[in-house]
């Protein structure tokens, strides 16, 4: 199915190019159908995901050349070196995986896929929102190119601050018409980034209500009801339209959340394979959406440079695998049961690095002889379990704590957590100083005694933000630790770093080196802003200006950099 629905694409793509191809040579190079929109809908979901390069700009991963005494590992691809010191990441292959261009490319190929069916559906129909046939392809490619240009905008643009800010910030083509010449001018689809969230709320509403999830042979492959609701929640979550967030998590979760989140309690730990086939299982419930990809993670972790590791006070690197998973939380100690058994190391201990068995690749053998093929690895864009915590963050700002402490408990009991969340153990939790922050009032950096703690400035990023109690704050700081262990691997951790202005400090040593660097990000860093791929640039497209904070400027729109000025 999937590669006949590239084969009918590739000919619409290249048909203006070649008059013979005017002369159709069968039905499969017109879609002229329901069945052919749903199986050209197929190769709209993109394989690829930012989740490695997310993850290195983050804080969840700690150089191991600073970590572990002499050692003096090479990166296991040079782009991830440059990612994790912040800079311009050039040094890849166009065929390379987890790279930025991989990330532009497979998601501007699936815009331009449901661009493609939804230019033929209305060939087909004068509504095709309203036909019986089409209703529901209508709905999944216009919420799949709502999500498409929503995961671009927050990995290549700033986070959304406000109607107000983010309508000064440059974000990304919204492209919404076929591509049928050669050279295609974007400056028009080039949008701010309060333009970009105002098209992916249009075109997520026209399409949410229009999904039937009996159409699908496998629903948990594409946009079901409960990923677009899920999608809403998010996508509501980070706009700061909290009375949404609840109503779409609430459609998605249902009236007994507990009994869709994942079963921990009963994931066998006998054999990898058998955590991995259970955790990516299409018919859990928790799992609403599971997208296949081309990547190398599995390989990244275990290459001994870039890991979860147990820190070094020396050089102010917290113990990110005791934030994750080995040091306890609000109403549990030490490990997170659900992951016993279930945590694999490189090398003779953990300060080599370790991770979840969730990344574990599946090797597709093109030529089992040769011992070469394809490494997948299956993510999952959207969970009962993410979905929960947003909600949680929803209800602490609208103002009901009980309700926030209540998912958040029932987060925990998921994770086979047997003691009650409370406040006074997420006050005691959440208390001190983070460990890496930045003081707005002197203009430097320090040093705290809390790696629980998330150095936020939400304020600063925007003056509209709804302000917290103390106590409030502390449940906050719990909703980002949770939403920290549950999206681990995937590079949601660099989202919440984008929209809540969280400080990261990376300190980092070369291969060749013996001196260790550090270097810091606050909240208006420009560096925040993932560089397009060089060879867009190239192209001619304008490049991201990651010279300057975010905020300057003389109040114009600037053609030559990725920012609009202030």
């Amino acid at each position: 199915m999937k590669k006949l629905a590239f084969f009918i694409l590739t000919t619409l793509l290249f048909s203006s190019c070649f008059d013979v191809l005017d002369d159709e040579p069968d039905n499969r190079t017109k879609i002229d159908s329901a069945d052919k929109v749903r199986q050209l809908l197929v190769s709209a979901y993109p394989d690829a995901v930012p989740a490695v390069i997310c993850e290195l700009s983050g804080d969840n991963l700690v150089d191991n050349n600073v970590v572990v005494p002499a050692t003096h590992n090479d990166a296991y691809a040079l782009f991830q070196e440059e990612a994790y010191k912040w800079e311009n990441i050039t040094n890849y292959s166009t065929g390379e995986d987890d790279t930025p261009y991989q990330v532009w490319e497979a998601y501007y190929k699936g815009i331009a896929v449901a661009n493609h069916a939804i230019k033929a559906m209305l060939s087909m129909s004068a509504d095709p929102a309203h036909d019986s046939d089409l209703a529901h392809s209508w709905g999944e490619a216009h919420v799949l190119r709502a999500y498409l240009h929503f995961i671009l905008v927050n990995v290549f643009a700033e986070a959304y601050k406000d109607e107000t800010q983010s309508v000064k910030d440059w974000g990304i083509p919204y492209v919404t018409e076929v591509e049928d010449v050669l050279i295609v001018d974007y400056s028009t689809a080039r949008k701010s980034v309060a333009e970009v969230y105002q098209l992916i709320e249009k075109d997520l509403l026209e399409g949410m209500d229009l999904i039937q999830d009996s159409k699908y042979k496998v629903p948990a492959y594409h946009f079901n009801r409960n990923a677009t609701y899920a999608f809403a929640a998010r996508f509501y979550l980070f706009k700061r339209d909290y009375k949404n967030c609840l109503k779409y998590a609430n459609m998605a979760l249902g009236g007994n959340p507990l009994s869709s989140l994942r079963k921990w309690a009963s994931m066998s730990a006998n054999t990898i394979n058998t955590l991995l086939n259970a955790f990516n299982d299409e018919t859990a419930p928790c799992n609403y959406l599971i997208q296949s990809t081309y990547s190398l993670q599995d390989r990244m972790l275990s290459a001994c440079r870039y890991a979860i590791n147990s820190g070094s006070t020396n050089e102010k690197v917290p113990a990110t695998k005791d934030i994750l998973y080995e040091g306890g939380g609000p109403n549990w100690n030490s490990r997170l049961k659900a992951f016993d058994g279930k945590i694999y190391r490189w090398g003779a201990g953990s300060e080599y690095g370790s991770w979840l068995f969730r990344v574990y690749e599946y090797f597709e053998y093109t030529d089992k002889i040769a011992g070469i093929g394809y490494v997948h690895i299956l993510y999952q864009p959207f969970t009962a379990d993410e979905t929960l915590l947003c909600r949680a963050e929803a209800e602490l700002y609208l103002g009901d704590k009980a309700a926030a402490l209540q998912d958040l408990g029932c987060w925990t009991l998921s994770h086979q957590v047997e003691a009650s969340l409370t406040q006074a153990g997420i006050d005691n939790k959440y208390k001190g100083t983070p460990y890496v922050g930045y003081d707005d009032t002197t203009g430097e950096y320090y040093t705290g005694s809390n790696i629980y703690l998330s150095d936020v400035h939400p304020q600063q990023m925007s003056a509209e933000w709804p302000t917290l109690t103390d106590e409030e704050t502390r449940v906050l700081q719990c909703i980002l630790h949770f939403r920290r262990i549950e999206t681990m691997f995937e590079g949601q951790r660099w989202f919440d770093i984008k929209r809540y202005g969280i400080t990261v400090h990376h300190a980092y040593r070369g291969p060749m080196e013996d001196e260790i660097h550090h270097d810091y990000l606050r909240w208006n860093d420009p560096r925040r802003v993932l560089q397009i791929p060089r060879d867009v640039i190239e192209a001619g497209y304008p490049s991201a200006d990651r010279s300057q904070p975010s905020g300057s400027g003389d109040g114009s729109l600037m053609t030559s950099s990725y920012a609009i000025a202030d």
